[in-house]
């Protein structure tokens, strides 16, 4: 075996070598010179496989993540020790971009929600649970920010329904917007502006009863035999109109809400949001002040 070393000072005119010298043995074996440059080429050399451990350490750790929360139903059945294993599957990813500044590029989009522990979340989810009337589909955080450096608009998404009256799961849709602000490098400041209901989609049985309004025009005037003013037939081609324009009217209806504080200037509901992780297909964030944690993963454009 040969031990190699580099003497620590030496003349600037001259060129560095490094030496190498025989255990037991006081001679200095200078027929031997390896460059300097080439030895710090090979010590590099290794750096690409520690990132690729590194990339491939988080994304079992992000694996064992999804894996926790799989049976949970979304939080609302998490038992606690479950809750437990979430945490420290949630902390573990959390420490590999910790501090870096926010990817607006990358932030930008749909999230769709695997796990919360938010009561204001877990309150619907319990609800739909227990009420027969009453079911809550997918869960989304739309961000649009991509053009944006300080801030941009949030949109929480919730696809509710009533069964037998609307379509399963998606029925309609309730929209939460907000503005935002980063206030610091992973804390974003929710300014909540109004609340939207929209989307509505009338279930098969409730189309059926009004099936004829779903008729062509066309095809119901070549039921009229010049019909006379006052006739029956034109008082059902009156109502068949009708029904038409209410079941429009159903499909493009939206509320909207403007969500206001009831204190001392009538301010909008605010609140701080940390984003404790950010990657191409991961969002994990927290709500400041105890109101829980959020697992998002990436999901098609959501249009609304």
């Amino acid at each position: 075996m040969e031990l190699a070393f580099a003497a620590s000072v030496y003349p600037i005119n001259v060129k560095r070598v490094i030496y190498e010298i025989r255990p037991h043995s006081s001679k200095l074996v200078t027929n031997k010179k390896r460059s300097f440059h080439n030895k710090f080429l090979c010590s590099v050399a290794v750096a690409p496989d520690r990132n690729r451990v590194s990339e491939v350490e988080l994304e079992n750790k992000k694996h064992n993540l999804l894996l926790a929360v799989q049976d949970t139903q979304r939080g609302l059945a998490a038992t606690a020790d479950q809750r437990s294993i979430i945490e420290e599957a949630l902390v573990s990813v959390e420490g590999y971009n910790m501090g870096a500044p926010l990817d607006m590029a990358v932030l930008d989009g749909t999230w769709r929600l695997q796990y919360t522990s938010a009561p204001d979340v877990v309150v619907l989810l319990e609800a739909a649970a227990r009420l027969p009337f009453f079911q809550v589909g997918q869960i989304f955080q739309k961000f649009e920010c991509r053009d944006q450096l300080r801030g941009g608009v949030i949109r929480n998404v919730v696809r509710w329904s009533i069964p037998n009256l609307l379509e399963e799961q998606e029925g309609a849709t309730l929209v939460v917007s907000a503005k935002f602000d980063i206030v610091s490098v992973r804390n974003i400041y929710l300014q909540f502006e109004e609340i939207q209901v929209q989307d509505i989609n009338i279930s098969e049985q409730l189309q059926a009863v009004i099936a004829p309004a779903l008729l062509p025009r066309s095809f119901l005037s070549l039921q009229l035999n010049s019909p006379i003013q006052g006739s029956p037939d034109v008082l059902q081609f009156s109502k068949l109109d009708q029904d038409h324009q209410i079941l429009q009217f159903l499909r493009t209806f939206r509320a909207q809400v403007p969500v206001r504080n009831p204190g001392i200037g009538r301010r909008s509901v605010g609140g701080l949001y940390y984003l404790s992780y950010l990657d191409q297909n991961m969002l994990l964030g927290r709500a400041v002040g105890g109101g829980g944690v959020f697992v998002f993963t990436k999901a098609q454009p959501l249009e609304l």
